[in-house]
């Protein structure tokens, strides 16, 4: 598997978040869904990786700065045949990497806290993530969990 940072100018990767995003609308109300489209990953402080196993694209996630030392993990998604096959931990693992690599102290992410994003919290606590309020933007929300953690 390779992971490679992402321009978004590919139809894979197009259509593969634009999967995401109709899932998370079908799912969540409009004023809980906070996915990003693609316009929204291409904007200025977002770094954007896909994993791809040979030429398939198994799976993407991407970090967002909020200040120098705190940063935001968005659009974490795998490809539904590769569900629990690690594919999630890989590039969790990679971008926790980059994250301390580009300086940041602190990654916090929002979830959805309905039974469908049960598997979600369960990889983000076994990576060290736990609740918080809300942070950056956010506001309460009974649809949403947040998380952080700290990197050393």
């Amino acid at each position: 598997m390779r992971i490679i940072v992402d321009d978004l100018s590919g139809p894979a990767i197009a259509a593969f978040l634009e999967e995401h995003v109709q899932q998370m609308r079908e799912i969540s109300p409009p004023e809980s869904k906070h996915a990003l489209d693609l316009e929204g990953l291409r904007r200025p402080g977002i770094t954007f990786w896909s994993l791809y196993d040979g030429e398939e694209l198994v799976g993407c996630g991407a970090l967002k700065r909020i200040d120098a030392e705190h940063a935001e993990l968005k659009s974490m998604r795998t490809a539904v045949a590769r569900k629990r096959g690690g594919v999630a931990s890989r590039l969790l693992e990679h971008i926790l990497a980059e994250a301390r690599r580009s300086g940041f102290t602190r990654v916090s992410l929002e979830t959805g806290s309905a039974e469908f994003f049960l598997p979600a919290r369960r990889l983000y606590a076994k990576f060290g993530f736990a609740d918080c309020p809300p942070f950056g933007d956010y506001r309460p929300d009974p649809l949403s969990t947040f998380m952080t953690r700290t990197l050393s």
